[in-house]
């Protein structure tokens, strides 16, 4: 991720980045297929520093037989979804840092 101006991040900041990465990964793939067609979702967020943060996103999915040839391109989807939403909530608290 690009250099955003972050202040460096409070424990508070840095739980609630990694709840906003794996909902945001979460309801893209909710969006995009039915939940009844996950036989399995796991995501998990790894957040590294808080000035510089490092941040990998990880996400998992079984999908039906008939689905799951989609399984890797929904999950390279949702990664993409979950760093554009901590990019969004990073670049808010610089905004805010700089008031």
């Amino acid at each position: 991720m690009e250099h955003i101006g972050i202040p460096e991040l409070t424990s508070e900041q840095t739980k609630q980045l990694c709840v906003i990465v794996e909902e945001a990964a979460r309801k893209y793939v909710y969006s995009q297929i039915s939940k009844k067609n996950i036989e399995a979702l796991n995501i998990s967020v790894e957040l590294e520093g808080t000035k510089p943060v490092t941040l990998a996103v990880d996400v998992d999915i079984d999908l039906s037989p008939l689905m799951e040839n989609l399984a890797q391109k929904l999950a390279d989807e949702a990664m993409k979804e979950a760093f554009s939403s901590s990019e969004k909530y990073l670049r808010e608290l610089a905004c805010r840092s700089q008031k």
